[in-house]
């Protein structure tokens, strides 16, 4: 396994259950971590649980290509390179197709999948210029397999992967690793808003969520994790 000891980390969307869980991980592990998300009272809550300094954070709308610029001048006036971008950013959006708006929709697809391109716009030069990284992703299993109600957020995952599977080739002479994480329900804020009889106390938690994208993050320099399969052991639908 690869010793995090060191690592020049990004963690976009560190304001979630699984970031924030994450973040401590990551910086438990001497990980030099730059945390990022939208809600700036959050992030600096989160970083001051993870005892990460204030020049090593960032609040940021994702969504926005000027803000996503000042990320990474924001990132590299503090680390010279990046050895590993996480994003753990996004939202879902379930309801019957009938019933979804067009703002919805665009919704989806700026959080689920222009944020993941933003990001790799300004920060995929450097680990090409490096020709070494790791990229981590998490389409979750609706970018898999879908269901019924999620149009709008398969949509945007399965646009996501097929991105990522684009990029893929284009790094295939560098060693540039990326690794999409299909997780199933994971017991986050993610279903409080979401009008879905499920049993949340049969989901993935947070913390065990963060823990799997904590190993592959250390994942050996000479191999990759192409995709992991995480998933309940019962289903969480009544």
């Amino acid at each position: 396994m690869d010793n995090l000891k060191g690592k020049q980390v990004l963690l976009a969307g560190a304001t979630g259950g699984i970031g924030a869980a994450l973040a401590k991980l990551l910086h438990a592990s001497g990980a030099k971590l730059f945390l990022t998300g939208r809600d700036e009272e959050k992030l600096a809550a989160v970083a001051a649980a993870s005892g990460i300094p204030a020049e090593q954070v960032f609040a940021a709308d994702l969504t926005n290509a000027p803000e996503v610029g000042e990320l990474k001048e924001k990132y590299f006036l503090v680390f010279p390179a990046i050895d590993i971008l996480i994003n753990a950013s996004g939202i879902g959006i379930i309801k019957p197709f009938e019933t979804l708006t067009q703002e919805e929709m665009e919704r989806s697809l700026a959080s689920n999948l222009m944020i993941p391109f933003l990001l790799l716009q300004q920060f995929l030069p450097a680990m090409k210029t490096a020709k070494s990284g790791l990229i981590i992703n998490l389409p979750g299993v609706l970018g898999k397999v879908p269901m019924a109600g999620a149009a709008a957020y398969s949509a945007s995952k399965y646009g996501l992967l097929g991105m990522m599977q684009s990029i893929r080739e284009e790094l295939k002479r560098t060693e540039i690793r990326i690794t999409n994480v299909f997780m199933g329900g994971v017991d986050s804020a993610f279903w409080d808003t979401i009008d879905l009889r499920v049993q949340r106390d049969k989901m993935i938690s947070s913390q065990e969520a963060a823990k799997a994208i904590w190993f592959l993050c250390q994942q050996p320099a000479n191999a990759v994790v192409s995709e992991m399969v995480l998933q309940p052991f019962n289903h969480q639908a009544i």
